[in-house]
């Protein structure tokens, strides 16, 4: 298994990904959508998850396929961004049919965001533009760090934000994962310079700088953003996908898989005050090719959503009224 040319949920045809953000509420939407509707389902796996018509891609409902999947920030009043897109989707005749009626399905989930440093003093929520702007920004290229429902992302010890990663396999399937890293864990060893995911890791993705060997196993629990915030203020939500040809039932059990990435990567991972969720998607280019296709595209899930979490939180960059440093500043002069 090899990333794809942009290491990103791009490589997988016909996928495209919008950003948009406002640095000073320091809050932001990442779009998922696609040249043609798609199938997905979903695990929830945190105790504090937000989230809309995430019912709709449990495997007994009716409905088949979605055109889009937002990950935003602003907590409850970041739900409101899927509305922005859906108006997108409208406007492109986009959506699932009854009659003349036509209803864009756009499941979504957020991260809290609102004690991230920015102005959160709006009269009227932001995240419905913000939404329609991702969506009508959406493109073959994905970027990283502090964009997008990544602005006002931060880990136990640093900013986070938000990442990508792929993986080409032998049976010619590509696997990939997005991710906004929020976590109420460390992505970090003590010490803040040796990412958790450094087992993982390919190329030198995220620095090079491979495993901490005096990680001390995850007993540190230092946190600076339990410092600086509520500690409720968490979540990682991700969407992995693959052109593997899946049903909703299958998606279900890669969404399942694709969880062990985020405990990998962030220590400790599914506390009650997170709202970890994964998304699979299937654009259902390619057929499986073997019994057991399914389990290896789940592992490949896995190992890009670990990787994806390192890759945005290390691309994270500073901005004026942050309440963390970035993994840039803390190693500066290594």
């Amino acid at each position: 298994m090899i990333p794809g040319p942009q290491n990103a949920i791009t490589d997988i045809s016909g996928l495209r990904v919008g950003n948009a953000q406002d640095d000073a509420l320091k809050s932001g939407v990442t779009v998922l959508t696609a040249d043609a509707p798609f199938t997905a389902s979903v695990s929830v796996m945190g105790g504090a998850p937000g989230t809309r018509e995430t019912d709709l891609l449990a495997p007994d409902k009716s409905v088949a396929q979605i055109d889009a999947l937002v990950l935003s920030g602003g907590s409850a009043y970041g739900l409101d961004a899927c509305s922005g897109v859906v108006a997108g989707l409208r406007a492109q005749g986009r959506g699932f049919r009854v009659g003349e009626a036509i209803i864009p399905l756009v499941p979504g989930a957020i991260i809290f965001d609102l004690l991230s440093g920015g102005d959160k003093g709006w009269t009227d929520t932001p995240y419905p533009a913000l939404g329609r702007a991702a969506f009508d920004a959406a493109t073959d290229h994905t970027d990283i760090g502090t964009v997008g429902a990544g602005t006002g992302a931060m880990t136990a010890m640093m900013k986070g934000g938000l990442g990508t990663a792929s993986l080409r396999l032998d049976t010619g399937a590509t696997v990939a994962a997005l991710v906004v890293a929020n976590p109420m864990g460390s992505v970090t060893t003590p010490g803040d310079r040796h990412f958790w995911a450094a087992p993982f890791e390919i190329d030198g993705e995220f620095g090079g700088l491979g495993p901490d060997p005096a990680s001390g196993l995850g007993r540190s629990m230092d946190n600076r953003k339990l410092t600086a915030m509520l500690e409720r203020a968490n979540t990682t939500i991700a969407i992995v996908a693959t052109d593997a040809t899946l049903d909703k039932a299958q998606c279900q059990r890669v969404a399942i898989a694709a969880h062990d990435g985020i405990g990998r990567a962030c220590v400790p991972a599914h506390s009650p005050g997170d709202g970890d969720l994964v998304f699979a998607v299937s654009t259902r280019a390619m057929a499986l090719t073997a019994p057991t296709d399914l389990g290896l595209i789940g592992h490949a899930a896995a190992l890009c959503l670990t990787r994806a979490i390192a890759r945005g939180v290390h691309a994270a960059t500073p901005a004026p009224n942050d309440l963390l440093p970035t993994w840039g500043q803390l190693n500066a002069d290594t």
